[in-house]
């Protein structure tokens, strides 16, 4: 398979050159990296028919990487698996283990059992999660270890598939539906699934980075799907037919959201998209994946949209015409677009 044939099944894969419907562009996509919900209404736009900023029949939790994600309810027995509603809190967690963590099982289920009795009546911010634990007498020092910045014993509640986020930028956090979640194995290989359909061609390599899993658990994965195998500069790419069109091209210019799919769904060193000399330009040191600018099939600098301005910072020198091709597409993507400059 040539180069260009790679980048097309990935992109067309991703919904890049034909769009799909909301919600199963989300299901296919293992939901949305959800940093910030701009990038993910930014990402859905690129990709859906029928975008539109209703977030009904989504929400955001912690998935895939460990990392915050805005994915289909419906998929909540898929991501949300381990110690489904357990109120026991005396076994060890990567949080409770650590030094500097102040609940003890009493304590942080005492908290835990004060949070989810009020977010059954209402939604909360996290905000409001605090000053409603201060009243019940939670320490300074508890307050660190149940509101971490990194999740905590909040993210607990949401992994044990108590709560969620809802779907919006404000960080409010509402009652999770009941569910059954799936079992380990039918969870990891449907996930597994969903990436080499969508995201295939893809290296092992790149599902390990994609899935944050071991090269062991990728090979047995691909063993329990029909995944067929295309080799390109000595590498070895497996994907699962999608039955997407190949007839359509990339456009020549896209906008990419913040962290998308098309940068996080493969090993950022191995991208077929990103060249390496602009690596950091594109993923910075603090984790932070800044919004690309698509020229032609490669990432030809960043961009940012602020107050109506677009400002379009390029990697390398274009021509006239380039430049002429990103206004027309800045035009057709933002209507009320008042000014661009590109640099």
């Amino acid at each position: 398979m040539t180069l260009e044939e790679l980048k097309l099944r990935q992109a067309a894969g991703l919904y890049l050159t034909e769009k799909g419907d909301k919600l199963t562009v989300v299901r296919d996509l293992c939901g949305l990296q959800a940093q910030f919900m701009t990038n993910v209404f930014h990402s859905l736009r690129l990709r859906c028919r029928d975008f539109d900023t209703d977030t009904s029949g989504l929400c955001k939790n912690w998935t895939i990487r460990g990392t915050v994600h805005v994915f289909a309810e419906d998929d909540l027995s898929l991501f949300i698996r381990h110690n489904y509603r357990s109120r026991d809190w005396s076994g060890y967690t990567f949080w409770n283990r650590r030094d500097c963590w102040a609940l003890t099982p009493v304590r942080q289920g005492y908290f835990a059992d004060l949070i989810i009795e009020a977010v059954s009546e209402k939604n909360y911010t996290r905000d409001e999660l605090k000053e409603l634990c201060r009243e019940n007498g939670m320490t300074e020092e508890e307050e660190s270890s149940m509101f971490d910045q990194w999740g905590g014993g909040i993210r607990e509640l949401c992994e044990r598939g108590f709560m969620n986020y809802t779907a919006e930028e404000k960080k409010t956090f509402t009652l999770s539906p009941d569910f059954t979640p799936m079992s380990e194995d039918e969870a990891k290989v449907e996930i597994a699934r969903r990436y080499f359909r969508n995201y295939g061609p893809a290296t092992i390599h790149d599902a390990m980075y994609f899935l944050g899993a071991k090269q062991s658990e990728v090979k047995a994965w691909l063993s329990c799907l029909d995944t067929q195998s295309a080799e390109c500069s000595g590498k070895t790419y497996y994907y699962l037919e999608n039955n997407r069109s190949l007839t359509n091209p990339l456009p020549d210019c896209v906008f990419l959201a913040g962290f998308d799919p098309l940068m996080l769904g493969h090993e950022k060193k191995e991208s077929l998209f990103l060249n390496q000399a602009h690596l950091r330009k594109i993923f910075n040191l603090a984790g932070i994946v800044m919004p690309p600018l698509l020229l032609h099939g490669n990432v030809a600098g960043r961009w940012k949209m602020q107050n109506g301005k677009l400002t379009v910072e390029l990697f390398d020198p274009i021509s006239a015409e380039d430049v002429r091709t990103i206004r027309s597409a800045a035009e057709e993507m933002w209507q009320n677009i008042k000014k661009t400059e590109i640099a």
